[in-house]
């Protein structure tokens, strides 16, 4: 595995020589990549934020959506667009990610990411909400309630990332992307590879459909990591570091009511880890989809919206 992984990283710094690529400029992308919806929020420390505030702004619940890595807010839209007559729904793009400008040598990192949600949860006056996260964006959610859980409504955690993990083992199927992202040499490769040779194996991994991997969506996908400074964030290793060590135990102190969804197909995180949220964080309840992959709430949007409908009118109203 290794041995195999340190040729591929060899033949990825041969293909950059001829495959390098470079940023495109923020006014090109969000010409394409942006719309009437989006919006933007200037925060300390040279951050632009691209965000979304859509659906009905007097509804008696917000709900907060956080996308994964390497994703941007257009992850949510199957969500928003059967939602938005019940609920306010707002979306943002994390450094790195999306439309989201920084400056350069901005450091993300799980601390980062939740004083980001927090800075625009502040700046749109949003007292309490419902948090939801995809992969990296779950990660970032279950910290948020643990930092701030007097704002926190409920939380939402589809295939969510942060979950103690075990040693890797010969059999990972994960997309070849994040292999290489553990590697110095693949990341240093990554920073300047034109990212779509990987980009379609990995989305197909990830969509587990390929019919809902179109050559709009690939696209989209390529064009905004090639943000400029997107790279340097996303192959950072730092972005992972900090806080205090995660363990089993760290969950338990999560008191908001919590639904967490899983696909069983999931290749980039192992489903059972799903199970082991439920088990940690104190009445949790678990929903797993035996069809869906690593990103359900694309995959099968009908579904996933009737049971978070569900979860959100089990939710206390507000004092």
């Amino acid at each position: 595995m290794l041995r195999s992984l340190r040729l591929m990283v060899i033949g990825l710094a041969g293909l950059c020589l001829s495959a390098c690529a470079g940023d495109i400029p923020y006014a090109e992308l969000e010409a394409r990549h942006g719309g009437e919806a989006s919006r933007y929020m200037d925060l300390p420390g040279d951050l632009r934020i691209h965000y979304r505030d859509q659906g009905n702004p007097d509804a008696a619940i917000t709900l907060v959506m956080v996308h994964g890595f390497a994703a941007s807010l257009h992850a949510w839209e199957p969500w928003v667009e059967r939602l938005e007559g019940d609920y306010r729904l707002v979306s943002l793009d994390l450094p790195g990610h999306g439309l989201t400008r920084a400056p350069a040598g901005y450091q993300s990192s799980p601390e980062a990411q939740v004083a980001v949600v927090d800075a625009v949860a502040t700046q749109l006056g949003l007292p309490s909400f419902v948090l939801a996260g995809n992969s990296m964006g779950g990660g970032v959610a279950w910290r948020y309630a643990l930092a701030h859980p007097e704002k926190v409504r409920g939380l939402v955690l589809v295939n969510a990332a942060g979950w103690p993990e075990a040693a890797e083992d010969e059999n990972d199927s994960r997309p070849l992307v994040f292999k290489l992202l553990e590697n110095p040499v693949g990341r240093s490769v990554l920073r300047n590879l034109d990212p779509r040779p990987l980009a379609g194996r990995g989305l197909r991994q990830a969509y587990g459909d390929e019919a809902l991997v179109t050559p709009e969506l690939v696209d989209r996908y390529v064009e905004l990591a090639r943000a400029p400074g997107h790279r340097a964030i996303l192959t950072d290793p730092r972005r992972r570091s900090g806080g205090a060590p995660v363990t089993a135990e760290t969950f338990a102190a999560i008191t908001v009511p919590t639904l967490v969804m899983v696909g069983a197909l999931d290749q980039v995180i192992p489903a059972e880890r799903g199970a082991g949220f439920v088990q940690a964080i104190p009445g949790a309840r678990l929903i797993t989809y035996a069809d869906g992959g690593h990103v359900p709430m694309e995959q099968l949007p009908d579904r996933t919206v009737e049971d978070l409908r569900a979860f959100l009118a089990s939710l206390p109203r507000k004092p």
